[in-house]
């Protein structure tokens, strides 16, 4: 507990630091951190909705994940090219706001005791398709603010993420206590103050380009110019092969087989859901000190590879069923191992996208591992009605093995060295 309060204000003092130094980034990580606060509660308390409230099957569990997901499969892309044209800013500013309406939808229906599956799903749709203009958006923005310093920022960004996340999942761990409309109005609140600190953010909109066509030629122009650019470079198309695998096995393995295995072999609730998201996010946390203390990791494909591996081997340990404790254990690890890949795979595609083509190329990024995220719901929902969650834990983290053996062998990720990419 001491550990956890302690990652926790390490990343508050981030933020506290930033605030001192540079006024944009300060701003940003404000309104990062507001959304992944907000994301915390929703983590937990859309699983404890949908598994404890409702107490629905693994398949309609994992049919309530896709819909919050898979509107990033459709939108995604969408998103990162409105950025490019009309800013990142202006855009997260207006999903952002609109992304405050949906927890209300919820307060709405939990007040009127009309909570049902078909309220749940219409929440999780909205939601999916304002996270896909968000994501992008406030992705694009980081390289504004980062002064030069990619990797440190994206370590920077994703502390503040996932230290305020584990904040999240504290709130949230009180929904059994407290009902879920209170904790859905803090997270109403959060969204809203993210909105006014990207409104206070100073960074300039790109100038209006005329227009020789219309908008939908022009959105589908610009989507498929970023898709070429994916294409043709070999690192970047590597990191979207692995995003796909993480968020088939990995995405799915979390949002659905985790919180199974919770109420069905440890017969938990929202306490349970909550610390365990809460030890993968420790996790995450405890490496990006870690980066953040001895600096900048250059064979940056290769620890991807190692990191992705040994996660796949702690995911599969916390399916042995050794207890409770030895489950949030192994979630840790994953996160340990976590925050190595997500920050690698991040720096990758800041690093090497072209001027110009970023808020694209974050969302291609983004794309490939939310947009998969549906497919892993399904997936996993499925695996768990046939094998059992400790069985479907195990098989995803083979795969996934398998997907990075791959990637070890035929992809140019291993031989990766950012030092060589900034030298051209």
């Amino acid at each position: 507990m001491s550990f956890l309060l302690f990652a926790q204000a390490v990343s508050f003092g981030s933020l506290v630091f930033c605030v001192l130094t540079m006024k944009s980034l300060h701003y940003y990580l404000l309104g990062t951190g507001s959304w992944f606060f907000a994301f915390g509660i929703q983590s937990v308390v859309f699983a404890w909705l949908v598994t404890i409230v409702l107490h629905e099957t693994p398949k309609m569990v994992g049919l309530a994940q896709m819909a919050l997901l898979i509107p990033a499969t459709l939108l995604m892309l969408i998103g990162g090219s409105l950025a490019d044209q009309y800013g990142g800013r202006r855009i997260v500013i207006i999903a952002q706001a609109a992304a405050a309406l949906a927890p209300l939808y919820l307060v709405a229906l939990v007040v009127l005791d009309s909570l049902d599956y078909q309220g749940v799903i219409i929440f999780a749709i909205f939601m999916g398709c304002a996270q896909a203009f968000v994501t992008p958006a406030r992705d694009s923005l980081l390289n504004q603010v980062a002064g030069g310093q990619i990797q440190r920022r994206v370590l920077q960004t994703s502390m503040t993420q996932f230290g305020v996340q584990m904040l999240g999942f504290i709130a949230a761990s009180f929904a059994d206590r407290t009902g879920a409309a209170l904790i859905l109005m803090v997270q109403v609140a959060s969204m809203l103050m993210g909105v006014y600190a990207f409104y206070r953010l100073d960074i300039p909109s790109p100038a209006p380009r005329a227009r020789t066509q219309g908008i939908l030629k022009e959105v589908t122009g610009s989507i498929v110019e970023g898709y070429k650019t994916v294409r043709a470079s070999p690192n970047m198309r590597a990191v979207v092969i692995q995003n796909c695998a993480m968020g088939i096995f990995f995405m799915g393995s979390y949002i659905v087989t985790l919180p199974l295995l919770v109420r069905d072999v440890y017969q938990g609730a929202s306490f349970e859901l909550s610390w365990m998201n809460a030890a993968n996010a420790l996790g995450l946390v405890t490496t990006i000190m870690i980066l953040l203390r001895f600096g900048d990791i250059h064979r940056q494909g290769r620890a991807l590879i190692l990191a992705h591996a040994g996660g796949s081997i702690a995911l599969a340990s916390a399916g042995l069923g050794f207890g409770f404790t030895s489950v949030v254990a192994c979630v840790f690890a994953w996160g340990i191992c976590g925050g190595v890949a997500m920050t690698m795979a991040r720096t990758i595609v800041q690093e090497q996208a072209p001027e110009g083509q970023r808020g694209r190329m974050m969302a291609f990024h983004s794309f490939s591992f939310m947009g998969s995220g549906p497919i892993g719901a399904l997936f996993c929902g499925f695996l768990v009605e046939q094998v059992g969650p400790k069985s479907a834990l195990m098989v995803a983290s083979s795969l996934m093995f398998a997907v990075m053996f791959a990637l070890r062998y035929f992809s140019s990720l291993w031989r990766l060295d950012s030092r060589e990419h900034r030298q051209l």
